[in-house]
């Protein structure tokens, strides 16, 4: 019997890690090629890792809500025939024996039997340990009643790895000063070696104290509901807060009058939906624009990598778009600017449907260089949306509103009737000063005021 090693795939550019979020097969369930053995969540879209080849499931390396890098061994099949070629560890045991002196071959066959009789790590009802903290214990010879007792930091005061490891230095600093009863200089000489070590432990209890106040706000009375955040919610919350820490965000907002565009969209999208089946919405219209203007203005298609700056080359247009659920998912336009208006509107129509569906595949929201937001969408007219790294600026749509407006005339100005929306661009100011970000959205404004009402599409 041969065992092979179900690795996580590599499952688009720039995707690492991957959650776990539930095991499609159970311990000893056969499993044919190409059969999903669990369900991953990579940021916002969920898939399935298929076996390669077929057998039993004997192990699984991970539970579900693990976070698994890209490569690692997620679980180990049992297939027929083939030589396990991996069990060769037994035979560096003679070879060492006779080089070895005695007194240490002795020690070294002992530690061998003692962490032979190590009790396998479990997790119980009340505490959880995850693989890492498992396998950490294991090579330490940290036994489960030993593990109980360390201090957790994480959720529900789940030992971390930095817990496990603050543990092992305070633990092995203890024997230090009866290493040598002996011999007094020694130990006058470690003496001060305890004051040093203690201080060591200390710093994990301050880093813990200061995280402690983060979830000690997290008060209910008994009248309150408490509601666990989603699998998005969570990666939404961490995505933002890390954008907020990464980047300078500014806005600069400017008022766009669109009623060239409202009159010639109410004109044609009745001949569209004959024709082609599908609704023709204002999206394809604004991402045009601000296509334009990314190639008008290419200093806003870049990102940061530390002191360097990276021009991208494609202008892949993200679109920020609602799900059922309530959260966005920001599917992206590949090479936007190859794109018509035809092509730019069943691209659009095309993501769009595939994100309400849930059938985006991983690539689809992977490789965006700018993003546009509609919060007019929920009736806002403007907003101050948070960048999407690594990018440096992202759009926001207003409400399109029926308003008064002074219009001027070759006979003087006067009142009337206009369709008016709100744009507001967030950028980030470590590389992307006033001018640059106040001139971006014009140039979108001042294209969408001079837009063509014979246009044919």
């Amino acid at each position: 019997m041969a065992k092979f090693e179900l690795k996580l795939p590599k499952m688009g550019e720039s995707v690492a890690e991957a959650t776990i979020t539930s095991w499609l097969k159970d311990i000893g369930d056969t499993i044919e090629a190409d059969e999903a053995v669990l369900e991953i969540a990579t940021d916002k879209v969920d898939s399935e890792v298929p076996s390669e080849v077929d057998g039993v499931l004997v192990e699984k390396l991970f539970n579900v809500d693990d976070v698994v890098q890209v490569g690692q061994t997620i679980a180990v099949i049992e297939t027929e025939g083939g030589d396990t070629v991996e069990v060769k560890a037994p035979a560096a045991e003679p070879v060492a024996e006779p080089e070895a002196p005695k007194a240490v071959a002795e020690v070294s066959q002992t530690v061998v039997a003692a962490k032979a009789n190590v009790v396998p790590i479990v997790s119980s009802g009340e505490r959880f340990y995850s693989p890492l903290v498992k396998n950490i214990a294991k090579q330490e010879g940290i036994s489960q009643s030993e593990l109980d007792t360390i201090p957790g930091s994480g959720k529900d005061n789940r030992v971390t790895k930095n817990d496990i490891k603050a543990y092992l230095e305070s633990r092995g600093s203890a024997p230090a000063p009866v290493a040598a009863p002996k011999a007094e200089p020694v130990v006058k000489q470690k003496v001060e070696t305890p004051v040093a070590t203690t201080k060591t432990p200390e710093k994990p209890a301050e880093e813990k104290s200061t995280e402690k106040p983060v979830e000690k706000p997290v008060l209910a009375s008994g009248d309150d509901e408490i509601i666990e955040m989603s699998r998005m919610g969570k990666l939404i919350s961490k995505y933002m807060v890390e954008s907020v820490q990464t980047s300078a965000h500014v806005q600069s907002f400017i008022e766009a009058d669109v009623t060239n565009i409202w009159n010639w969209r109410k004109k044609v999208k009745k001949d569209f939906m004959e024709r082609e089946g599908e609704n023709l919405t204002f999206t394809p219209i604004f991402m045009e624009a601000v296509t334009k203007a990314l190639k008008e203005f290419p200093m806003m298609n870049i990102s940061v990598q530390g002191d360097s700056i990276i021009k991208k080359k494609a202008i892949n247009v993200g679109m920020a778009a609602a799900l059922p659920d309530g959260n966005l998912i920001v599917p992206v336009i590949k090479n936007a600017d190859q794109l018509n208006l035809f092509g730019m509107a069943k691209r659009v129509n095309d993501l769009a449907n595939r994100a309400r569906s849930g059938q985006l595949s991983p690539d689809d929201i992977q490789g965006g260089t700018y993003t546009v937001t509609n919060v007019g969408t929920f009736g806002s007219i403007m907003g101050t949306p948070i960048i999407n790294q690594p990018q440096v600026g992202i759009l926001a749509l207003g409400a399109i509103r029926k308003i008064p407006a002074v219009i001027e005339g070759p006979e003087g100005d006067y009142i009337g009737i206009r369709y008016k929306m709100f744009l507001s661009h967030s950028y980030d100011h470590r590389v992307v000063n006033g001018a640059l970000g106040g001139q971006f959205v014009k140039y979108v404004k001042d294209y969408l005021e001079a837009w063509d009402s014979n246009r044919e599409i």
